[in-house]
């Protein structure tokens, strides 16, 4: 009895060492896996400017570095103290990024209407401009890297009689 208690408990040892082995997979595996998770149109933690450092949430670090920069916009384009013919009504598109390095940097041409252009020829100068004077942010990062992000700010330009 006490020998096929040992050949039980012998079988049963040598037939259960397959469950404790781990699967071994590639690190080009590993990594495509994990590069399929990845949402890469989203950002851990937004570009940050000095007065927006002690928000921690992602909302908050958004609506921070965004009003920032469009305070910032307003101020500069209301120290101009401009001055038209025409009632103008209009929302001016300002795309710009910033690097991973944390420069900000214009993209292309700033999108407004073709009347509010002809009114104000100098206004993309401006806010290139202005644009330029603000201090560079902290990069977004992603996975605690940094990374580069693009963002779109309109700005409502109205002007009365």
């Amino acid at each position: 009895m006490k020998y096929i208690f040992w050949m039980v408990f012998l079988g049963f040892s040598l037939s259960s060492c397959q469950f404790f082995e781990t699967e071994k997979i590639s690190s080009e595996t590993f990594y495509e896996q994990e590069k399929a998770q990845i949402d890469w149109k989203d950002i851990d933690r937004y570009p940050t400017f000095p007065g927006c450092a002690s928000h921690t949430e992602k909302e908050d670090q958004k609506h921070c570095f965004e009003s920032t920069v469009r305070e910032h916009l307003n101020r500069s384009i209301q120290h101009r103290n401009l001055e038209t013919t025409q009632e103008l009504n209009d929302t001016i598109w300002v795309r710009f990024e910033i690097s991973k390095e944390g420069k900000l940097v214009l993209s292309e041409a700033i999108e407004m209407d073709s009347l509010t252009n002809v009114s104000l020829p100098f206004l993309s100068q401006w806010i290139a401009e202005s644009m330029d004077s603000l201090p560079n942010p902290v990069p977004a990062y992603k996975r605690g890297i940094p990374v580069r992000s693009h963002f779109s700010i309109p700005l409502v330009l109205a002007t009365a009689d």
